[in-house]
């Protein structure tokens, strides 16, 4: 049957060029080869191709008309955005430096550990809050912490103006100048922080586990920050001692939380309800001419009872779950809860999530993969040395096992309330107060807390504004096809 499969998705790819000809050999000018790239990658994998008229195969009738085209804008970026992207198109991205792309997508990236939003004040200026601070990080070993001010990055003010230039550009070290909330305003207290990144860094993602016992009920905790490929182990470990330790209800903190990996997300999903790999989690709904050459069971993703490696899935089994959300809560995120919808009950305590439910494919110029141009490490040797761009190209939609994918407007919570910035609480604390408001619904104990919001943290930016995982969700090829 795989054989089949790539002999088929093979026979499809003869039949795609970009002359009238069919002809797939030609090559533009080599001043031009990334845009020639990114137009076949996008003819050949991009969900919306039907609806993008310059990514009709019979489009061009000579090469000198496709020559002209790519010629359109000089820039790649450029090109894709003015000649490609489809118009509901909000996440596909790109870089002109593959290598460094990738190494990003794989959660390594230079960092100092400060997570942060900046909320916008009267006028232009902005201050910022301190979501959380990563362990092991720069920031970690500096008094700065969670619910913490700042109104000053290297003695200026911060502003709508300067916030690029001193939180996101070259300066690799920068000092934040600290503030305390007196009297309804932001007063600086004098306090300092200086901050470094660091090169290569790569955070884990389970940031804490925590079991909390409330009134004789046992609940469990995760703050689960990114689905980064290769933390399955420290993920299944978490889960594994939540088992040991008799936890009867589980509260799943994706509140910050832009998505990756969806073999991860499977691997969480299959801790948290059940290893029946008979069971359908979520399929894959790609463009029609992709659609056509994959078997329907190729599509699918069960869920699995072992992770990579071999290691028994530490399972939980449960028919309930709490999951904390906010706006930054994306891609890979909302797919595990659409794919868990169907089997147990998801309740969502926080803000409405993103609203990314198309899954992304790397793209390079490598024609001659099994897969054309998707990225795989071990060929870079293969990749054009005269285009050196990447694409991060939505290819698709994850649908859960009744057939819903659609929440473009992202997934409502059904026990809404917004972060405060003036209390945020401690993340993994019962008194935090999204935390708590799960724990109250949990244990059906309505106490005495006020969770009335003062100041929403509705952030005019924060750290993810710059970061390209952003609201990213790694797809794959088709499990049924191995991919070489």
């Amino acid at each position: 049957m795989k054989k089949n499969l790539i002999l088929l998705l093979w026979t499809v790819l003869l039949f795609i060029g970009c002359s009238k000809d069919d002809d797939n050999t030609f090559s533009p000018p080599e001043d031009l080869a990334a845009q020639d790239f990114m137009w076949k990658a996008s003819n050949y994998w991009y969900f919306w191709q039907d609806d993008v008229p310059n990514l009709a195969d019979d489009r061009f009738a000579s090469d000198e008309e496709y020559t002209a085209f790519l010629e359109s804008d000089a820039d790649a970026g450029d090109f894709f955005d003015n000649q490609l992207r489809f118009t509901e198109d909000r996440f596909t991205f790109y870089s002109p430096d593959y290598e460094e792309f990738t190494r990003i997508l794989s959660g390594i990236t230079k960092n100092n550990g400060l997570n942060f939003g900046l909320i916008l004040l009267e006028g232009d200026l902005l201050v910022g809050y301190v979501r959380y601070v990563i362990p092991d990080s720069d920031a970690a070993s500096k008094q700065i912490f969670r619910g913490n001010y700042f109104t000053e990055v290297d003695g200026q003010r911060l502003d709508t103006n300067n916030y690029i230039d001193l939180l996101f550009g070259e300066n690799d070290t920068y000092t934040l100048s600290m503030a305390d909330y007196v009297n309804d305003e932001f007063t600086p207290n004098g306090l300092e922080v200086m901050l470094t990144k660091e090169e290569n860094f790569q955070e884990n993602p389970v940031y804490i586990t925590n079991t909390l016992d409330v009134n004789g009920t046992k609940i469990g905790y995760i703050f689960y920050r990114r689905f980064t490929d290769g933390f399955e182990d420290e993920l299944n470990a978490a889960f594994g001692q939540l088992q040991a330790q008799g936890i009867t209800e589980l509260v799943l903190d994706l509140r910050y939380n832009p998505g990756g990996r969806v073999s991860s997300a499977v691997a969480l999903a299959s801790m948290i309800y059940g290893t029946n790999t008979n069971e359908l989690f979520v399929k894959q709904r790609w463009n029609p001419k992709r659609q056509a050459g994959f078997s329907t069971s190729s599509l699918e993703e069960n869920f699995i009872n072992q992770i990579e490696g071999g290691e028994a899935i530490n399972s939980l089994g449960l028919s309930r779950i709490y999951v904390l959300t906010t706006e930054r809560s994306a891609s890979a995120s909302e797919l595990l809860i659409n794919g868990l919808d169907p089997y147990m009950d998801v309740i969502q305590v926080g803000t409405t999530t993103t609203g990314k439910n198309e899954f992304s494919l790397t793209m390079v110029d490598d024609p001659g993969n099994n897969f054309p141009y998707t990225y795989d490490p071990a060929r870079e040797s293969f990749i054009n040395p005269n285009n050196s761009w990447a694409i991060q190209l939505l290819c698709g939609r994850y649908e859960n096992s009744v057939g819903f994918s659609d929440f473009t407007s992202g997934l409502v919570p059904e026990i809404e309330l917004e972060e405060d910035i003036l209390n945020l609480g401690a993340l993994g604390d019962i008194n935090e107060p999204l935390l708590a408001r799960a724990i109250e619904d949990i244990t059906g104990v309505s106490g005495k807390r006020d969770f009335t919001v003062r100041m929403p943290a509705r952030a005019f930016a924060d750290s993810y504004t710059f970061d390209p995982l952003s609201d990213v969700m790694i797809g794959g090829v088709p499990s049924g096809i191995e991919q070489k």
